[in-house]
């Protein structure tokens, strides 16, 4: 017999080899009908794989994270027997689970699907969803493993398996289609109840230019049918927020080919919203006792190897910048901290004046493949929020616990509401990705998790999302429509200091390192602008707002009157325009709803004789009449939160 603990803390005894889906069918025939896998010890299960010794058990459903992603990984493969049944001899990349959904990359073999044959897939895949075959795992040698891949002459698995260990291989068989798989994956196909194939894209072999390029499916899947007709109606929705429409629309940003793609330009009214969104966290920094440093766009390749950048990163950096002295070379900046070392460097430091906290508006470059690019959410040149903070042992917590308090202070003054702390850690069981030493990894580690627990964060851990340098946490946001999004960043690191071989006297008057923290509460300002686009749907809160005000005279007699309006709402820090275009006023109204503008104010000849305007808002209509002063005290009591 043995033991499993369920969530609740109770246990139950039960014969060694029972699944976890017979566990659920003890508790309830309904409970049962729901679980897709299982959690076993904290690694996710099939839900029909036995379990053998004393375990704690969380069953998961679809709507759960982890049990999402089994539904849809799944998905991709139903997807791939749909294909190989409709397209023979297709042969597979790789077909994972990803945020919204799954993909599979395939090689027709010359062969070409377009947009009009994804329904065909469609059909083909609800048909063998509905035979309900289960989803069969094997153990597999990893010569048989060779074998079988070579029979099918598929290049693509046989080039995963150089990289699997023997003993450590798994097949996963549904209906007619087997396949490379470490799982987990659902009981059955009949869960699968609905089916939308979504995309098409290239995508090289391994991400890799030089490889062959495939093509990519796009699809997503539910457990009911009213589920994809409300994902399908939240599309629609994300498609009318896309920063990239509403950025052109506003007149926010634009790119060019002839600057080079994945390089966003500003423009003027993209570049003010920009300014105030650095000025209000300038602001919030001064206060906290931060130092403003700047630091150049270009770094000498040593200090990259200094810092282990050059290493981890080089293949996604430009390409060197080469000086016509021998040996010097030069790359644009793909990290703000190396330079900020230097900078804490360059004089010495008494344990007295520490914390030393140095921020920057920094620009930073990655070669970002041109294929996953995307509008200011992945570009190639971004500009990071960035601080690092140096700070004796005794000082981790306190000054993690205040970058923390910064991080919500952004949240709540840009309405984001719904958030989730992850707190990022390393992979035990890939160390080699990461520097440093276990000792300082498990101090990281901890003064990470005891910070975000005296904060009364709500909290997830992911191992292997760490930086290389150290632990991270990462706000992960929900958008006004439900999407996440990873904004804000933490991270205690104790091996830059000791590359850089930083130092501080301390009060026993010997050397001592110092622990740097690095955060950056927007992240990236083109991401961060994005993300809030489509947030508030081009609708900026008040104080943000390109133009605050649009006053429209009713004709072009009330054109002198409302410049005079306007002079007036400028002596008290209110933005705005007069649309004097020989238009209908109704014409003007529809305009500066549509410019996203939050207040409008009429003006005609009651106006002027009374000295007063007709204000109306955005989305909430007629406000009444109000004299400039009025006007001004409304607009500035909303704002004065953050002014």
């Amino acid at each position: 017999m043995i033991n499993i603990t369920l969530p609740d803390g109770s246990v139950r005894q039960y014969e060694a080899g029972i699944t976890s889906l017979g566990v659920a069918k003890s508790i309830s025939e309904g409970l049962a009908r729901n679980v897709v896998a299982a959690k076993v010890n904290g690694e996710v299960w099939d839900a029909t794989r036995a379990i053998t010794t004393d375990a704690h058990l969380v069953l998961l459903k679809a709507e759960d994270t982890e049990g999402k992603a089994t539904l849809w990984h799944s998905s991709a493969h139903l997807m791939a027997e749909a294909i190989e049944a409709i397209y023979p001899g297709t042969k597979f990349g790789i077909g994972p689970a990803i945020e919204n959904g799954f993909y599979y990359d395939i090689d027709l073999g010359g062969k070409t699907i377009g947009l009009e044959d994804l329904k065909a897939i469609e059909d083909k895949m609800m048909e063998l969803a509905k035979r309900g075959s289960a989803y069969l795992r094997k153990d597999v040698s990893k010569a048989d493993a060779i074998a079988y891949f070579t029979e099918k002459q598929d290049e693509y698995k046989l080039d995963l398996l150089k990289d699997l260990e023997d003993g450590k291989i798994t097949f996963y068989t549904q209906g007619e289609f087997t396949d490379l798989c470490r799982g987990p994956h659902i009981p059955d196909t009949s869960f699968i109840k609905a089916i939308k194939l979504m995309n098409i894209a290239g995508a090289y072999w391994r991400g890799d230019e030089k490889n062959k390029q495939l093509t990519r499916i796009y699809g997503i899947t539910f457990t009911k049918a009213k589920d994809l007709a409300d994902y399908l109606v939240l599309l629609e929705e994300a498609k009318k927020r896309d920063h990239r429409k509403l950025g052109k629309e506003l007149e926010l940003f634009t790119f060019s080919e002839k600057v080079g793609m994945g390089l966003p330009l500003w423009l003027p009214k993209g570049a003010a919203l920009r300014e105030r969104l650095e000025n209000f966290l300038k602001k919030a920094q001064m206060k906290a006792g931060y130092l403003p440093v700047i630091t150049p766009h270009i770094g000498n390749k040593n200090l990259y190897v200094t810092s282990g950048h050059y290493e981890k990163y080089g293949a996604d950096s430009f390409q060197p910048i080469k000086t016509p002295h021998e040996g010097e070379e030069f790359f644009l900046k793909p990290m703000n901290c190396p330079h900020h070392c230097e900078i804490y460097k360059a004089s010495p430091k008494s344990y007295k004046d520490l914390p030393v906290r140095l921020a920057e508006f920094g620009t930073v470059y990655r070669y970002e493949q041109a294929g996953e690019l995307h509008g200011l959410t992945r570009v190639r040149g971004f500009t990071q929020d960035d601080a690092h903070l140096f700070c004796r042992p005794d000082q981790v917590k306190e000054e993690f616990c205040k970058v923390i308090d910064l991080v919500l202070y952004v949240f709540k003054a840009l309405d984001f509401k719904d958030y989730t702390a992850q707190i990022s850690l390393r992979d035990p069981e890939n160390k080699t990705k990461y520097i440093g030493s276990d000792e300082n990894w498990a101090l990281a580690e901890s003064a990470i998790v005891e910070s975000a627990a005296e904060k009364g964060l709500k909290t997830v851990v992911e191992l292997g999302e760490a930086a290389f340098y150290g632990p991270k946490l990462d706000f992960m946001v929900r958008d006004a429509i439900g999407r996440k999004w990873q904004l804000g960043t933490i991270q205690v690191d104790y091996n830059l200091p000791e590359r850089f071989e930083l130092e501080y006297t301390g009060s026993d008057n010997q050397k001592h390192r110092p622990v740097m923290i690095h955060r950056a509460p927007f992240g990236s300002l083109e991401r961060f602008v994005a993300v809030l686009i489509e947030h508030c749907a081009g609708k900026f809160p008040l104080w943000l707002a390109p133009e605050q005000i649009s006053i429209l005279p009713i004709s072009e007699k009330y054109n002198d009157y409302a410049k005079k309006v306007l002079e007036l709402l400028k002596n008290y820090d209110i933005r705005g325009l007069v649309d004097d275009r020989n238009e209908k006023i109704g014409k003007k109204i529809r305009d500066t709803e549509l410019n996203k503008v939050p207040f409008m104010l009429i003006v005609g000849e009651k106006e002027a004789e009374e000295n007063k305007i007709s204000v109306r808002k955005q989305s909430v209509g007629d406000l009444g009449s109000f004299s400039v002063e009025e006007f001004a005290a409304l607009i500035n009591k909303e704002i004065e939160i953050i002014a």
